[in-house]
């Protein structure tokens, strides 16, 4: 289904808020999917398209879900702690 949206700008399939649970994960797994080869290889629109609708997507997901796990190793302060620790092993002088 195509359908302006109210900037005026051309939108590409099912509104996500009318997706259920399943076809918006399987929507997001796609978009991610192809995400590489549309920068890569697609014209300026269809990169301006696939991040309009990945946004579209996203946004949905997180509105569903705002209370999602996180895992700590993804956040600003479980990077540092890694980094903490990559510093703090002792490396081999290898004599």
């Amino acid at each position: 289904m195509n359908a302006h949206d109210e900037r005026g700008s051309m939108m590409t399939g099912v509104d996500p808020n009318r997706l259920e649970d399943q076809q918006l994960m399987k929507e997001l797994e796609t978009i991610h999917r192809t995400r590489h080869d549309t920068l890569l290889y697609g014209s300026n629109d269809a990169l301006r398209a696939h991040n309009e609708r990945m946004a579209q997507l996203e946004g949905e997901y997180l509105r569903r879900n705002p209370n999602r796990p996180v895992a700590p190793g993804r956040t600003r302060e479980g990077a540092r702690e890694r980094g903490a620790a990559d510093s703090a092993t002792p490396t081999s002088s290898g004599s």
